[in-house]
């Protein structure tokens, strides 16, 4: 290349250069003043709601970051919720400490147990499964949903209780499918037909769960005897269709137990 040519082309690269810096400033300008429409914006939100009295906000590059304390778990994601629909808020931090009062780990699970079992009664709830665990007023969830209406409201219960700190949601939502459909019910027939076992669907807080993923099939819940979980596995793994079958009932007497 010439000796002009290479002038030309270093004088070209020098421009877009140039155009990019200014295009860069002209947009953290832009996003400045954003920045300050937004803490503004999402500050006013918070004060006019005495729960976020002691919620601070600060925003940086569209990033609203929210600070301060709040006496339930719900509030915390209640703040983040309200911050979010600030105009031009990018995304939301939520570093909120719960505050409110500390409950024994143990008079959570036992505050939560019946609420969760009783999650979604009626014909869905068969095929619905929760477990939770308290480290430290941060509640665990786990198990498998049909849809993600039970999984909300499951996780609205355990927002609103006082003591809980955090939650940790493992639920998983399991496939949609009409094979999977199939499957679940004619387990579910199969199960509560048996004279034995029909006694578990007269409690609506304590059916043996059946969960499908995909074909595989797992019962979960609390059983009377070894007898009556060797039973349900039984009638279970006699419906053909399912890849596999894990029994995972509990045997814990006559106590009403189970999510």
């Amino acid at each position: 290349m010439s000796k002009a040519g290479t002038k030309k082309l270093g004088m070209g690269m020098a421009s877009l250069l140039a155009v990019g810096l200014l295009s860069a400033t002209l947009f953290a300008e832009t996003q400045n003043r954003y920045d300050s429409q937004i803490q503004g914006a999402v500050t006013q939100k918070l004060a006019s709601k005495k729960q976020f009295r002691d919620v601070r906000a600060n925003v940086e590059d569209g990033i609203v970051t929210l600070t301060g304390t709040v006496d339930l778990y719900q509030r915390k994601l209640d703040a983040a919720k309200l911050a979010r629909k600030a105009d031009h808020v990018e995304g939301v931090r939520n570093q909120i400490t719960v505050a409110g009062p500390n409950v024994p780990d143990a008079q959570i699970e036992q505050k939560l147990a019946p609420k969760l079992a009783y999650e979604r009664t009626g014909f869905d709830n068969t095929f619905d499964y929760f477990a939770i665990w308290v480290k430290d007023g941060v509640v665990t969830l786990d198990g498998a949903v049909r849809n993600g209406v039970a999984r909300d409201q499951a996780m609205a219960d355990i927002s609103g209780l006082p003591g809980v700190k955090d939650v940790i949601d493992n639920v998983t939502l399991e496939p949609a499918s009409q094979y999977d459909d199939g499957l679940r019910l004619r387990v579910a027939q199969a199960i509560y037909r048996d004279p034995a076992l029909s006694k578990y669907a007269v409690d609506p807080s304590r059916p043996i769960r059946v969960i499908v993923d995909n074909g595989h099939l797992t019962l979960y819940g609390a059983v009377d005897s070894a007898m009556d979980k060797q039973i349900a596995g039984m009638r279970a793994g006699a419906v053909p269709g399912a890849f596999s079958v894990e029994n995972k009932l509990e045997v814990v007497g006559n106590n009403q137990q189970g999510m």
